[in-house]
């Protein structure tokens, strides 16, 4: 058992630590917005005064941060991550980040002797607490080996894409068939509903059909019973779509639909319902059709 470094203890972080606290090994965290839950410090959570001491305490560091801002000031900021860092230490970010970036903060990483994998996760909360995640990694095959059996605690689906940053490119990847699959899925309540059918059957009829996904599963569910209490938030795809468009933008190349999937989360975010779950993208066609599925 190890003493594993983790550092982004939110809505995510929070059950892929308490696995790794469950399975034997001990979590130590440090700079932290919202004070760690009561799960994990009664699971024996210990606490570094910053980055720096804490990567100096362990050979394993995971970040699990809302965006590339907070994984560079975590790793490059004073006290930062990579000042604790030394040959044989290994820091594999977790977070949904700029490839770029990912591909820079990685040749910075590994300038210090340690080595650095992008991993970033698909399934929302609902994977994190039943350690069911997509885990897409980047990095060497050594490094993979190494973190194999801690991504095993977290998750099920778990993939070496390529070289660091690939694991951030298969992300966005994710999150343009999410977007998309749950704007298609809006599109056909509302015009179910609207109709004058009952949604909820409607859901039920296409769940044995072509139409069937996860996103018709779960999120046509919260869709009709209106529970968009967030699993993953508006906020948070809408800065994954960024990073696809603004990636297409240096690629030349076209992402029509990404974009007006992008532009009806702009429209919730603009209506105050930034903070919502993803699935809540059904409100920015509810409001233009003037209906509610509910």
């Amino acid at each position: 058992m190890a003493t594993i470094g983790f550092i982004g203890l939110g809505i995510m972080g929070t059950p892929m630590a308490r696995h790794l606290q469950d399975a034997g090994h001990t979590v130590i965290t440090s700079k932290f917005h919202i004070p760690p839950k009561q799960e994990l410090i009664d699971n024996g959570l210990r606490f570094a005064d910053t980055p720096k001491a804490l990567a100096d305490k362990v050979d394993i560091t995971i970040l699990m941060l809302p965006d590339t801002p907070d994984v560079k000031d975590v790793l490059f900021g004073e006290n930062g991550v990579a000042s604790g860092l030394s040959k044989g230490k290994l820091v594999i970010d977790m977070s949904s980040i700029s490839p770029i970036d990912t591909k820079e903060f990685a040749r910075k990483i590994r300038e210090t002797g340690a080595e650095y994998m992008d991993a970033p996760v698909s399934g929302g909360e609902v994977g994190a607490r039943n350690a069911s995640l997509s885990i897409m990694a980047g990095g060497t095959e050594g490094s993979f080996e190494r973190a194999l059996p801690l991504f095993k605690l977290m998750g099920k689906n778990i993939t070496l894409v390529g070289d660091c940053g690939d694991g951030q490119v298969t992300k966005v990847a994710n999150q343009i068939i999410v977007a998309l699959t749950i704007e298609a899925v809006s599109e056909a309540l509302v015009f179910a509903s609207k109709a004058g059918a009952d949604p909820a059957r409607v859901r039920e009829a296409l769940m044995g059909g072509f139409a069937s996904s996860r996103i018709l599963e779960v999120h046509g569910d919260r869709m009709i019973k209106r529970t968009f209490e967030p699993g993953f938030r508006i906020s948070l795809h809408q800065k994954d779509l960024n990073l696809a468009l603004q990636g297409a933008k240096s690629l030349g190349i076209s992402l029509p639909n990404t974009a007006a999937t992008q532009e009806l989360f702009n429209s919730c975010a603009a209506n105050g319902d930034a903070n919502l779950d993803h699935s809540g993208l059904v409100t920015a066609l509810e409001r233009m059709a003037n209906h509610a599925v509910a």
